[in-house]
């Protein structure tokens, strides 16, 4: 029996995902829910966005399971593809400078950017992180999944406490 194709389902099923694209690519202020606390800030020439989580998952969200350096034992990280953000803020070259709540700020090519790559985590082993605990965002690699992700300059790259994005153009 042939399936029927209406094109209405393929509106529900993308609505969330071009919604949470519009809200990063506006290129305005945004916030979706005003009571909730804004975890990110992503600044840059002509963007300037507040982000909550509800705004990350809608922008995407993806999960993988590795080891760090940092922990023991196998750890899920659940958070929005860095490749994922990247698209919706119409971003194409250079880098970013990720800034922590401490201020340690590392530079991060939007080459690192790709499928199956490092996510913002906003949940470890299913539960959100605090401060204490490296939190609220975390920029984690899949360490276990690639070796090239297994280096000195990867693991400088995995900020934890992560609140700013500023982007530097290329």
């Amino acid at each position: 029996m042939p399936v029927a194709f209406h094109p209405l389902s393929l509106v529900q099923r993308f609505l969330p995902v071009l919604c949470g694209l519009l809200i990063v690519a506006s290129g305005t202020h945004s916030r979706a829910d005003t009571t909730e606390d804004i975890l990110l800030s992503v600044t840059g020439p002509e963007i300037s966005h507040d982000l909550t989580r509800a705004d990350l998952e809608e922008i995407g969200i993806a999960s993988f399971q590795t080891t760090t350096i940092w922990t023991d034992g196998i750890q899920e990280f659940t958070g929005t593809p860095l490749n994922v953000l990247v698209a919706a803020l119409g971003l194409e070259e250079g880098a970013m400078q990720a800034i922590a709540a401490n201020d340690y700020a590392v530079e991060v090519p939007l080459s690192d950017a790709v499928e199956d790559g490092p996510i913002i985590a906003f949940l470890r082993n299913g539960e959100p992180m605090t401060l204490r605990d490296n939190g609220p965002l975390w920029l984690v690699y899949p360490y276990d999944h690639n070796s090239d992700y297994q280096s000195e300059i990867i693991y400088a790259r995995s900020i934890w406490q992560l609140e700013r994005i500023v982007v530097i153009a290329p």
